[in-house]
């Protein structure tokens, strides 16, 4: 299991960046979770591309249907596209499986779940590099998503995701994603 090792002291700044305006500072990351910096989100999401840590959440109920969320119109990265249920950034000083718990309560409101991490990855976009750790939960959750955090959300069958494939509703990550884990998440059921 892929853990965030954090220095005893505080990890220096990244260099090139300043913490002027930041509102969000994530750990800077080796590919095995060592952290060796921290930088403000938006250095992160500037095109320099400093590998930071992020958690995803995948819910499947027992129908095999698995909950998406639509993201709202304000996000840098992919608007309005369908994505996994849970997805967020670990801050500096949380360890992955706190940024998990902290998401879901933000994103759904779902406190009350038990996720089985399914694997670690490296994923680079045009202007982020992160390191993700990508979990899962089977059940039937009584989720309310928040209207500043997700545009929309339901249950989608694997079909209606498969078919959806290239066509942007989808975002590019949680396709590539999903192709790596559907088998595990149907052996969960």
């Amino acid at each position: 299991m892929l853990e965030l090792v954090y220095p005893l002291s505080p990890a220096p700044l990244l260099k090139g960046c300043t913490l002027e305006g930041a509102t969000e500072i994530f750990p800077v990351v080796e590919p095995d979770g060592l952290v060796v910096a921290q930088a403000p989100r938006a250095f992160c999401h500037a095109g320099t591309k400093p590998l930071h840590p992020v958690v995803h959440l995948h819910i499947i109920n027992r129908f095999s249907r698995i909950f998406l969320q639509k993201r709202p119109s304000d996000k840098d990265i992919c608007p309005l596209c369908w994505d996994t249920a849970v997805g967020g950034h670990v801050s500096y000083g949380e360890y992955f499986e706190e940024a998990l718990f902290r998401e879901a309560s933000e994103e759904l409101g779902l406190r009350d779940f038990n996720p089985v991490l399914l694997t670690s990855y490296v994923f680079e976009s045009a202007v982020e590099r992160e390191l993700v750790n990508v979990y899962a939960v089977v059940g039937s959750f009584e989720l309310h998503p928040d209207p500043y955090e997700v545009a929309d959300a339901r249950y989608w069958s694997i079909d209606e995701i498969e078919r959806s494939y290239g066509t942007g509703v989808l975002t590019p990550n949680f396709e590539s994603e999903f192709q790596q884990i559907k088998d595990q998440l149907l052996a969960l059921l």
